[in-house]
């Protein structure tokens, strides 16, 4: 069955319609400047496909969060969610065949690629029986998938733009159809944006924009003048599920209105100068301390407040003034592992960012009076690689694991754990570490991922996997002579059931 949605007209007045069944197997990307009517398209495209299709819409500044009257989508606030929670949503999302509204308002730019980052991984994770065909829109792509860094941390970015080239990518097996809008192409990573075959591309002024517009939608260069006498709502359409020409069409008008409307000119209060400067000038109100997001425990408080009552600092500051002895040291490390064992320890511990992580450590040092000697983070980063494998920093610095240090720098960072993991099995003779297990040390609740991730390492020739005649699984490590006992790969996390 065809099903075709009627966006408005064509320059010629006739009707112009999207094929619906070929834009879920081919993707849209939206592009034009603020005030082309971007957002107006998009909600015109939902609104009519809304009673065919499921649909998701990631939201950064609460535009289409008024379709839930009209349509029924479910609104998710972000920021009332862990990252953790809305993974989970996002699986149920799809399970449940539930459209929704990611409400991204009200988060700075690092959190909400993290929210929407977790959001698109649950979706995209999904069992194959979920596999339901969707529209993913994603409105302000460029802010989840910047072609160059930003002011966001480097993990932030990577997060968010794994997950929106996931869904260009590898999204269309899984029934995931992404629609993206951008203000500008040049703002767009080029491998999120290369894997759109229909394009609606609306007014534009900037030489290098109207140039890309013109070479996708196959123009010629000195047609590209056109998109900057484009009104609002007008753009040039192409694609499979458009038009096999570029052609010009007019977006219709939409049942439902943004909550921030265009603005519109008003006159001006009457008010007396001296009024206003009473007003204006007034003393400003108390500043209002600000709640923290997720409180510090009792415990740790009360742990606090007695450490504050100690002369540790002086006691701190005297000593480290000295030069510390082999067993000072060794006594130290020792430490520094206890409080990091310890932060592990915790249920939820292996998926939680590294700096929530971090800044837990650093308080929990400052109890213990290690304050002055908290490592840096890039530090900190390689001792919880070493804690997620299980090794003591001791245990790292043995002769015998030289050679599983050297092999370990060829991997990137965030796997370089699960491989630590997996040799100290091997070493000690211990049972294979499961999808699960491995997962947990990932960082990540997706057995497939932790299963991509196995095979990666086997891929870079550090381990050989095989299946025993019961299906038990056995890791090698190549060149070391080193091999886990066999062991259910599909076994559960005992680490996760006991913390």
């Amino acid at each position: 069955m065809t099903v075709a949605i009627e966006m408005g007209q064509t320059t010629a007045g006739a009707p112009a319609a999207i094929d619906l069944e070929e834009l879920l197997a081919t993707r849209l990307l939206v592009q034009g400047n603020s005030g082309s009517g971007k957002s107006h398209l998009l909600r015109r495209l939902l609104e009519q496909s809304a009673r065919w299709v499921q649909q998701t819409i990631i939201d950064p500044e609460g535009d289409f969060v008024t379709l839930a009257e009209r349509f029924g989508q479910l609104v998710i606030d972000a920021e009332d969610h862990t990252e953790r929670s809305l993974q989970a949503a996002g699986e149920r999302v799809r399970i449940h065949r539930v459209s929704t509204v990611l409400n991204l308002e009200g988060l700075d730019a690092e959190n909400q690629m993290r929210r929407a980052a977790a959001f698109l991984a649950g979706m995209f994770e999904v069992a194959r029986d979920h596999w339901y065909p969707m529209l993913v829109v994603v409105d302000e792509a460029q802010l989840f998938a910047p072609a160059i860094a930003g002011e966001v941390s480097d993990e932030a970015r990577k997060l968010s733009l794994g997950a929106m080239t996931n869904l260009m990518c590898r999204g269309r097996k899984r029934g995931l159809a992404g629609i993206i809008a951008t203000q500008r192409l040049a703002k767009l990573a080029k491998n999120v944006a290369a894997e759109a075959s229909n394009f609606l591309m609306g007014r534009t002024f900037l030489d290098i924009d109207m140039a890309r517009a013109a070479d996708l939608l196959g123009m010629e260069r000195r047609q590209a003048e056109a998109f900057r006498d484009l009104e609002r709502g007008q753009f040039m359409a192409l694609g499979p599920a458009l038009s096999r020409r570029p052609l010009g069409l007019r977006i219709g008008p939409t049942d439902t209105q943004p909550r921030n409307a265009a603005p519109r000119l008003m006159p001006l209060p009457e008010a007396a100068l001296e009024d206003a400067r009473a007003i204006i000038l007034a003393a400003p109100p108390p500043e209002a301390v600000r709640p923290q997001r997720r409180p510090p425990s009792p415990d740790l408080l009360n742990q606090l407040m007695a450490a504050a009552k100690q002369p540790a600092a002086e006691a701190q500051g005297e000593a480290a003034e000295q030069p510390l002895g082999a067993e000072q040291l060794a006594e130290r490390r020792e430490r520094l592992d206890r409080i990091l064992r310890a932060i592990l320890a915790e249920p939820d511990a292996g998926f939680r960012a590294i700096g929530v992580l971090y800044q837990e450590f650093v308080v929990r040092c400052r109890i213990e009076g290690l304050g002055a000697v908290v490592p840096e983070l890039a530090d900190f980063r390689r001792m919880l690689t070493r804690a997620r494998a299980g090794l003591g920093a001791e245990m790292a610095e043995d002769d015998a694991w030289q050679d599983v240090l050297l092999r370990t720098a060829i991997l990137p960072d965030d796997m370089q754990g699960v491989f630590m993991m997996i040799a100290r099995a091997a070493k000690e003779g211990w049972p294979c570490p499961s999808d699960a297990a491995i997962a947990r040390a990932y960082g990540t609740h997706s057995l497939r991922r932790a299963r991509h991730l196995l095979s990666y390492i086997e891929e870079q020739g550090l381990i050989v996997c095989q299946l025993d005649g019961t299906g038990r699984r056995i890791v090698t490590l190549v060149e070391l002579a080193w091999a886990t006992a066999p062991a259910d790969p599909n076994a559960a996390d005992a680490s996760a059931a006991t913390a």
